[in-house]
């Protein structure tokens, strides 16, 4: 029987932002009306917005309903009570909006109290010192940090020394939601709950492993933070090297919170690096011009509605990424992974492709190696492919057949969010999802080299036209 869920309170800075209304409150509403949130955990939003309390609950009404199935007004509007607003601006010489959410929060310092940073990174450090300013830290408070934490490795240093000095490591979640992913999850029972796995999880019999996440969108209105970041920062560093550890990993002693991020570091720290000469060789970067995707005709990157006008940034910056990784130990000697991301793709698509090698010696004809398919998203779920006889007489013809499971067929109940998953796990104190401080290093001291010879090179990114593959 699981215990009863404990009073929180969520504070989210930049609750009114569009991470906030499209992911992190339609799963603070699923988590509500699945029972899972105590009746007195309250979620405090804050912005700069200047909303009061029914403001921001009139603004939540209107852009969060219709994006959930709200079956049940009663929950909705008990949903709706739990939600407050704190207008603050962080740096400003106001400190009105700190002593209102002191004295909403005043008496209640023995609940769990979670500082949720929906965010640029650069305010992870100014916020956590005006957190402490203001008193709010307790001993029961964690902080959770979106990606990316930094633009490379020095700026992720900084920010790891300022948000740990004032939370402890144990305190911080720095959050990746790929990690929240039912397949995700399926991808660790799968290897080491199935005995039948493990003896062929090596370089004797997969050739190669593909992770991709592909995406149709572009960038509208966005062009000025992809132009700091790129698919290299945005995707690759964090998700991708994230599917990486969880394929390549070691089995854990136990199934154990700090167990399974110790093997995830041993991953990274055994990426072979990419420096110099090498990085021409082993990475592809791209930028999407104008094509035809989904039916009609889009903009170049360059050219997407943003008002503002290109920079010199702009033109070098990649939409799509492709590098060839390989993981130096025993179990993955000579193993290529293919990591490949790219905006206005011709289909939306994240999944994990393990590829076996050949039969040794093959008596029939048109045979194809085997390929484990691990689908995050649209529709998550694992394929095993084996070949087999297509019915008929006369000659053998083989054809590969998918061994299937949809989660959604599967199962009766519904698949929650990745946030959903993630944001319980902060509230009662499970890092096991969350990435620790070596961790996050250790991704941007082997991702640095690639990034300093690209923008030392100075040459602009292959173009590709929108809807094609790259």
């Amino acid at each position: 029987m699981s215990e009863p869920p404990q009073s929180a309170d969520l504070i989210v800075f930049g609750g009114t932002g569009d991470l906030s209304m499209r992911k992190l409150l339609p799963a603070l509403y699923h988590c509500d009306r699945d029972g899972r949130l105590s009746p007195e955990t309250r979620i405090i939003a804050m912005s700069r917005g200047g909303l009061d309390d029914a403001d921001f609950r009139g603004k939540v009404d209107a852009q969060v309903r219709g994006a959930v199935p709200v079956d049940d007004l009663n929950v909705w509007e008990r949903f709706l009570g739990r939600l407050h607003h704190v207008s603050i601006d962080i740096g400003g010489e106001d400190t009105t909006g700190w002593e209102r959410l002191g004295a909403m929060l005043a008496g209640h310092e023995r609940r769990t109290r979670v500082f949720y940073l929906a965010s640029p990174p650069m305010t992870f450090g100014p916020f956590c010192r005006q957190v402490e300013r203001a008193g709010l830290v307790t001993p029961a408070s964690r902080v959770v940090l979106e990606k990316p934490l930094g633009r490379d490795l020095a700026s992720a240093r900084r920010i790891n020394d300022e948000v740990g000095a004032i939370f402890d490591e144990r305190q911080i979640y720095r959050i990746d939601h790929y990690l929240g992913k039912e397949t995700v999850q399926n991808l660790l029972v799968l290897r080491f709950a199935n005995a039948f796995l493990e003896p062929i999880w090596n370089s004797l019999w997969i050739d190669h492993v593909q992770i991709t996440a592909a995406e149709t969108v572009g960038t509208p209105g966005r062009r000025g933070y992809y132009d700091h970041a790129g698919a290299l920062r945005d995707m690759v560093q964090n998700h991708l090297l994230q599917l990486l550890c969880l394929v390549a990993m070691e089995p854990p002693s136990r199934n154990d919170r700090e167990a399974i991020r110790d093997e995830k570091v041993k991953v990274l720290q055994a990426l072979r690096p990419i420096v110099g000469g090498e990085v021409d060789r082993f990475t592809v970067r791209g930028q999407y011009t104008a094509g035809e995707s989904g039916g009609e005709q889009v903009p170049g990157y360059l050219d997407e509605p943003d008002g503002t006008a290109p920079t010199e940034t702009s033109h070098r910056v990649e939409t799509f990424a492709a590098i060839r990784a390989e993981v130096k130990n025993w179990r993955w000697a000579g193993v290529p992974f293919y990591l490949r991301t790219g905006k206005r793709m011709p289909y939306r698509c994240s999944e994990i492709v393990v590829q076996f090698k050949d039969v040794p010696h093959s008596i029939f004809p048109g045979s194809a190696p085997n390929r484990l398919v691990l689908r995050l998203q649209p529709s998550e779920g694992i394929q095993l492919h084996i070949m087999a006889k297509e019915p008929g007489a006369g000659e053998v013809a083989l054809k590969p057949v998918p061994l299937s499971l949809s989660f959604a067929e599967t199962f009766t109940t519904r698949v929650p969010e990745a946030y959903e998953r993630l944001l319980m796990d902060v509230l009662t104190g499970n890092p096991t999802l969350f990435m620790r401080r070596d961790e996050v290093e250790a991704a941007w001291r082997w991702i640095d080299p690639i990034l300093g010879e690209w923008e030392a090179h100075g040459t602009p990114p292959e173009p590709y036209p929108a809807g094609t593959s790259g």
